[in-house]
């Protein structure tokens, strides 16, 4: 693990460190710039608020292809019913609000501070980072967000008001996004995405593909 210097905007290679529980770097700052060159990298903030950043690249990396997105029955006709309807970008801050303050069961709060808040602001005005928003009766009830990376989307999180919203947003984003996704980072595992389809590849798998990505952004 590496201590970074807030003066100056750098990572090491994750590539070239072994780390058994992910963290390649501590320290630093939240900026915009350090932001979106860090997802460029793999490399993604998570932590405590009130406590030193720490930075992740875990092995291995839970990832979604979208040929292999799951789609049950009942979500099948939910999107048949078309129960929901979604926007992109419509209330970026109010998504990543209601990502902030949102219950989740055995977590004491939330890792979003108002400053990393302000920053993926900052990135979604620059065309950067994106929302999906979910609908139903004129009601923002779901969404998520994340850092586009030319065909890499890196979600970040996600929130439903009520049941299936964020599953159908997810749905919705995957099926409109075909010719311009190759996966979604989904980070770390989670009972929710697995039953849509993600899966773990391995870091080196991870990265190879991000720095592909990359090239061909450039």
């Amino acid at each position: 693990m590496i201590l970074l210097d807030s003066n100056e905007i750098s990572f090491p290679d994750p590539n070239l460190l072994e780390s058994e529980s992910g963290i390649m770097a501590i320290g630093g700052d939240l900026s915009p710039e350090r932001l979106y060159f860090a997802y460029r990298l793999g490399l993604f903030p998570w932590y405590n608020p009130g406590e030193e950043i720490l930075w992740w690249c875990p092995d291995p990396r839970f990832v979604l292809f979208p040929k292999h997105l799951k789609i049950s029955k009942s979500m099948r006709k939910i999107m048949r019913d078309e129960v929901f309807t979604f926007t992109e970008n419509k209330c970026f801050r109010e998504v990543i609000e209601e990502c902030k303050d949102m219950f989740r069961k055995d977590q004491d709060g939330t890792w979003l501070s108002e400053e990393l808040v302000n920053s993926i602001v900052k990135l979604n005005e620059a065309g950067i980072a994106k929302s999906i928003e979910v609908w139903q009766n004129n009601k923002l009830v779901g969404g998520f967000y994340g850092i586009q990376i030319g065909k890499i989307f890196c979600g970040e999180s996600m929130f439903a008001k009520v049941s299936n919203a964020s599953k159908a947003g997810f749905i919705h984003f995957i099926q409109s996004q075909t010719e311009n996704l190759e996966l979604i980072d989904c980070q770390i595992h989670s009972e929710h995405l697995e039953s849509l389809g993600a899966t773990m590849i391995s870091k080196k798998d991870y990265l190879n593909r991000l720095k592909n990505n990359n090239n061909h952004e450039s």
